[in-house]
């Protein structure tokens, strides 16, 4: 009998471009805006696209191309005013924000959009960002036990009257969010990361674990780790995995642009971005955190888009999308160049073969 992932289509988000220089560290040009009204098209493409969930983006501070940042929380909710069906995933960073202000904002926010909001918890791996706003710098494996906490508190406020919680980190004493919010039993919890820490973290709280881009091999023995490890905690939770998506015409044309992304690559940006996020990988105990065994190529598209390989022509693509659902990926977070047309050529000449190949899979079963 096929599984749950088998049966369920496999879903689609799209990473916001609310921060400016687009997803990669490059000169090349890029057709796409950090500013609202072309985020409010994009996110109506999406939707119209078949894209169901968008994520956008949590920065403090400048830096590796990233010279603008709007604040996610605010800009989801533009995008969710702009929309009637996209789920509008809100990153967000434990020590900025606290659990009770952050389960607020999104409680009122799911009201206000019909139940469309979620967030994602981002541990933090950007020291210098921590440190210019003030915020403590934890030890890798203490950001995982803050976004724990965090989690577990934002469940138990969102759930649950004269809420106790007495942790490290947060403490609450009978404390009652009203109204809760609309989703039940509450919004949809994301989080990152490839570590142990992470990992396990997820396999205990989370309802979708993202992992960076990666082979179809190195991304199924993360998905059997956490699902193996969730299963022995009782717990359940989805898979997304990242990806930079170069969809074209021809194979040629497609790699002839992944190819241009990396010769007009800006070499002491993904320098420096690699120093920082590399330091931030091999911080885990075991050295396997996210970045910890990236090429300075790899670096180029921020979280490793280039590994997961959905580059060339839309019915290559698609036969790579169902290999990743076929290890038990239920969403793939993409990334793109010129990000208002391609997310429609997506929509267009993508989607529908992955759904094709799907059907065809499930007859076939």
């Amino acid at each position: 009998m096929p599984s749950s992932n088998q049966l369920s289509p496999i879903k689609f988000a799209y990473w916001v471009p609310n921060v400016s220089g687009g997803l990669i560290i490059s000169n090349i040009e890029q057709r796409t805006s950090w500013d609202i009204d072309y985020n409010r098209k994009l996110a109506r493409i999406a939707e119209e696209a078949g894209f169901e969930y968008a994520l956008s983006q949590i920065r403090f501070t400048a830096g590796y191309g990233a010279e603008y940042q709007h604040e996610s929380i605010s800009f989801s909710h533009a995008l969710l005013e702009s929309t009637s069906t996209l789920k509008v995933i809100a990153a967000v960073l434990p020590g900025p924000w606290h659990p009770a202000v952050l389960a607020k904002q999104i409680a009122t926010i799911d009201h206000l959009s019909g139940g469309r909001v979620a967030v994602n918890i981002v541990s933090g791996w950007f020291r210098g960002e921590f440190t210019a706003i003030g915020e403590h710098w934890l030890e890798h494996d203490e950001r995982y036990r803050r976004s724990e906490e965090f989690i577990r508190a934002i469940k138990g406020i969102w759930t649950a009257d004269n809420f106790n919680f007495q942790g490290d980190f947060y403490r609450f004493h009978d404390y009652s969010l009203k109204p809760k919010p609309l989703q039940q039993p509450h919004p949809e919890i994301f989080q990152g990361g490839s570590s142990r820490a992470a990992r396990d973290m997820a396999s205990r709280v989370s309802d979708w674990y993202f992992t960076n881009g990666n082979t179809v091999e190195g991304i199924k023995a993360q998905v059997d780790d956490i699902r193996a490890k969730a299963s022995a905690n009782g717990h359940s939770v989805k898979i997304g995995v990242n990806a930079f998506v170069i969809a074209r015409d021809t194979e040629a044309e497609a790699k002839a642009v992944l190819h241009e992304i990396i010769d007009k690559a800006n070499p002491e940006a993904v320098k420096a971005f690699s120093h920082e996020v590399q330091q931030a990988g091999k911080a885990s105990p075991e050295g396997e955190g996210n970045w910890a065994k990236s090429t300075l190529e790899d670096l180029v598209q921020y979280n490793d888009g280039f590994k997961t390989n959905l580059i060339g022509t839309p019915e290559q693509i698609a036969e790579r999308i169902v290999a990743l659902k076929h290890i038990g990926v239920d969403l793939v977070l993409t990334g793109f160049l010129h990000f208002q047309e391609e997310v429609a050529y997506f929509g267009k000449h993508v989607l529908p073969l992955v759904r094709q190949l799907e059907n065809e899979q499930s007859v076939a079963a």
